[in-house]
């Protein structure tokens, strides 16, 4: 089966990122959000993004309309039937991606290929629930999509090798540089990242060195591009949060525990960047330590 047209559920901030760099790719995509003021604000940023490349002279006016009009949004889930992939890109709720693929399961030829794009639930949980498991595999791509290389492309025990060749040629065909990873929460990139991040958390609590000095510490110690509490920032507490505790229920290891820190700055609304503070205050020129 040849992938000539893409179906994305969800075009927030992975979605329509996921959206895009099909587009790019050259593949017809179809986009689906819940209501048209979802989908509206997703194709708004798609549009921004591109016309940051014409502004940047990566791409040409031209290329950019084009892009556009590859791209198809709807609020009509079953829209997405005539896709030979579908990616899901929603919340990192189990209920509501069993629910999306077992709507689309009923409705899809039986040779579509189902990908789920979550990063820390177990891809076998959701696959379970339709009758193509064998035509399941996770996709995990990373903010922002049109720029991060990344895609890890997850295997269960249920994928057929045929799939997984197919969806890891279709992240070629992107652009991306796809890695092999087994299914297990966390994945590659999570499962070593999290207890990473938490580790720092933990650093603070014991007063083992200031904010600064420890994101300055990993920066110039370790080549890291950003500390650990600043990318906590950009990620946001509260994803970190929820990750922690699924990927905690998964393995049951301390390293995945979130630390009482965290949780308290969580129940407090600071969730980093996007709230504007953090670990650290945005509301100044310079962002400055905020605990």
């Amino acid at each position: 089966m040849e992938i000539k047209t893409v179906g994305v559920v969800g075009c927030g901030l992975m979605g329509s990122g996921i959206a895009q760099v099909c587009a790019q790719a050259g593949f017809d995509v179809i986009v689906h959000e819940l209501n048209d003021d979802l989908l509206a604000k997703g194709l708004a940023k798609i549009d921004k993004n591109l016309s940051r490349l014409v502004k940047k002279e990566k791409i040409a006016e031209a290329d950019k309309a084009n892009i556009l009009k590859k791209i198809t949004g709807t609020s009509d889930l079953l829209r997405l039937k005539s896709a030979q992939i579908i990616i899901e890109a929603v919340s990192e709720d189990i209920a509501v991606k069993r629910s999306i693929f077992r709507t689309l399961d009923e409705e899809c030829p039986p040779e579509t290929i189902f990908a789920t794009n979550t990063s820390s639930l177990s891809v076998i949980e959701i696959a379970a629930r339709t009758n193509r498991a064998d035509k399941f595999c996770g996709l995990h791509f990373f903010n922002p999509v049109p720029v991060m290389p990344l895609v890890e492309v997850v295997r269960t025990i249920t994928t057929t090798d045929a799939t997984f060749e197919q969806a890891f040629a279709f992240a070629k065909k992107l652009g991306k540089k796809p890695i092999s990873c087994k299914d297990n929460s966390g994945f590659v990139v999570n499962l070593l990242l999290v207890p990473f991040m938490l580790d720092a958390i933990r650093a603070v609590e014991n007063g083992v060195a200031s904010i600064a000095d420890i994101d300055k510490g990993m920066q110039l110690g370790c080549g890291h591009p950003m500390g650990p509490l600043t990318l906590l920032d950009f990620v946001g507490l509260d994803t970190t949060y929820f990750i922690a505790n699924i990927m905690f229920d998964e393995y049951r290891e301390q390293r995945y525990a979130p630390p009482p820190l965290l949780k308290r700055l969580v129940l407090a609304g600071h969730f980093g960047k996007k709230t504007g503070r953090g670990f650290y205050d945005y509301s100044g020129d310079e962002p400055v330590a905020a605990l």
